[in-house]
This record gives C-alpha cells, sequence and structure tokens, in this order.
C-alpha cells in the first residue's frame, strides 16, 4: 500500500525551520530556490548547524568612501550604498568575523566556503578563517582582461580579485570535482589549457551584456566564474546558501547546472527582485531548451 504521507525533503525542512514562528519570511521560493530580503546575520542564526555544504560569499568590500572609479569609460563615484560603507578596521573585522563564525557554525563538517574579494577586504577575512578554524584549500586570482582602467595613474591597474577557498574541518573530505575542471570545456578562459589541471590563476571577463538585462549589482559576478565554482565543489543534491545574495548568481548557476538547492538572502529588497527577473529568464530558457514552450 503506497502511503499518502507527503515527503518532506531536506529543502523543505530547511526552509521551515527558518520560517518557523514567522521571524524571517520568503520573499520567493520554487522547488530549488529560495530567497529572503534579510539581515543575513540573523537569518544565518535561525540555520541548523552543519547543514550546508558550500558557501559563496561575496561580502561588502567596505570601500564607499566617496571616491571615484572608471566605468564604461566614465568617471562614476564607488559609493555604492550604506551597506558598503566602512565603520573603521575595528568593526570591519567584527563584521567579518560574525559572518564568517556563522557560516562556520551552519557549514556540514565536510562543507567548503568561498569568498570573493579584493585587497581592501580579503586579506581580513583570509586572517579570520585561518583563526576560525578552517583549513584553507586555495586562493584564486580572478584575472579580468576587460579590468577598467586607473584614472589616477599613480598606481598598478587593479585587474584581479581574489577568491579563497576553504573546508571547515581540516580532517575531513571535501568534495572536488577534479575530472570537470581538468577535462571539461572552458571557452571563456584563455588561460585553462585542454586536459590539463586547472590552475588557480583563472581569466574571464567582468559580466556580459545580456548578464544585466534586468539591471545589476554594482559587484556582480559574472555568471561564468560562479557556475566553475558550484561546479567545482558541489555535488547533485547539495544545499548552497549566499548571504550576500546581490544579483543572484550564485543561485543562477546553481540552477543552470541544476539538481542543487540554493538559498540567497539579501538585505536590499532591490537586489531580490533583480534575482527573481533573472531566475525566471533562466528557467523560461531551459524550458525552451526542453520543448516545454
Amino acid at each position: 500500500m503506497i502511503s499518502s504521507k507527503k515527503i518532506i525533503y531536506p529543502f523543505d525542512v530547511t526552509l521551515s525551520h527558518l520560517t518557523k514562528n514567522k521571524k524571517h519570511s520568503i520573499s520567493f521560493q520554487s522547488d530549488d530556490f529560495a530567497l529572503f530580503n534579510d539581515d543575513s546575520l540573523e537569518l544565518m542564526r535561525s540555520f541548523p548547524e552543519n547543514h550546508v555544504d558550500m558557501v559563496f560569499a561575496d561580502p561588502p568590500y567596505l570601500l564607499s568612501n566617496d571616491g571615484f572609479t572608471c566605468q564604461n569609460g566614465q568617471m562614476v563615484s564607488v559609493n555604492k550604498g550604506k551597506w558598503d560603507k566602512s565603520k573603521g578596521f575595528d568593526e570591519d573585522v567584527k563584521f567579518h568575523e560574525a559572518w564568517i563564525s556563522e557560516c562556520r557554525r551552519i557549514l556540514k563538517p565536510e562543507g567548503t566556503i568561498w569568498i570573493s574579494g579584493t585587497y581592501h577586504s580579503i586579506y581580513q577575512c583570509g586572517f579570520l578563517l585561518q583563526k576560525l578554524g578552517f583549513h584553507i584549500l586555495n586562493d584564486i586570482s580572478w584575472f579580468k582582461p576587460n579590468a577598467s582602467p586607473n584614472l589616477s595613474c599613480r598606481f598598478f591597474t587593479a585587474s584581479h580579485e581574489t577568491i579563497l577557498w576553504a573546508r571547515k574541518d581540516r580532517r575531513a573530505k571535501h568534495y572536488f570535482n577534479y575530472e570537470a575542471m581538468k577535462n571539461g570545456d572552458f571557452p571563456e578562459d584563455n588561460i585553462k589549457k585542454p586536459q590539463l589541471q586547472m590552475r588557480s590563476v583563472w581569466s574571464m571577463s567582468t559580466p556580459a551584456p545580456n548578464e544585466k538585462e534586468f539591471g545589476k549589482h554594482p559587484t556582480q559576478k559574472p555568471l561564468n566564474l560562479l557556475k566553475r565554482i558550484v561546479l567545482a565543489s558541489t555535488k547533485a543534491g547539495d544545499l548552497i546558501f549566499d548571504p550576500f545574495n546581490g544579483g543572484g548568481t550564485t543561485g543562477l548557476a546553481a540552477k543552470t547546472i541544476g539538481d542543487r538547492q540554493y538559498i540567497g538572502c539579501d538585505i536590499n529588497k532591490d537586489y531580490i527582485d533583480l534575482t527573481v527577473k533573472r531566475y525566471n529568464r533562466i528557467v523560461e530558457q531551459q524550458k525552451l531548451f526542453e520543448g516545454q514552450l
């Protein structure tokens, strides 16, 4: 006899846990994708321990200091919003330690975390990963062939970001999709040589125009970058969490690859709305490809 009792899958269990007592509410949900318009630190405190397979975090660089940069050949302000304002070195370190500590608590023992940043923040985050007991696996240099020029002409043009990859427990066996990274097709990267081990310098351009169709986040990452990260470090069925969802590229990468569960959190409602638009376009494209539309 077949039971009529509903099967509760881990994703449903996770969302039920996060929303119990109506402390947090879901802004958008599908069968494998959920978004919260919330303070990520508060949301993480509602996660069960040892629950998440992978975290990707692109935290605020805290460099909105009324300076200027070059964008599309024009001088523009570096200010991104109140969320990117520095409160001074000590307070900035406290902020990073707080969210990295919560990421450690919610990660499974074999789980891994990726943190992206520039020199404004990445060294603080790297120090804190070691302080909190993570084991750093790699530091990836993401080289941007189309990086914006330096306007002051007084120092080298910033043309890369650093991405740290670390596992929660030094003794645990983390997942790494070695074969896909060695033998996969990466036409966007002119450094990767076919059928040879992937190295720790990745060359790929900033987000393409079609990735900004509905608007953009000021520190938006290219979809190819996150697809590589998700494919390298997660398996089918894994739960991925991004505490600084931004334009949702981490979740879109998971959705594009398929068979992953994603939860994203962002304090800015506009970026949640942007993510939903981008998500719907991905789903529409997938249905067209599968002949469902």
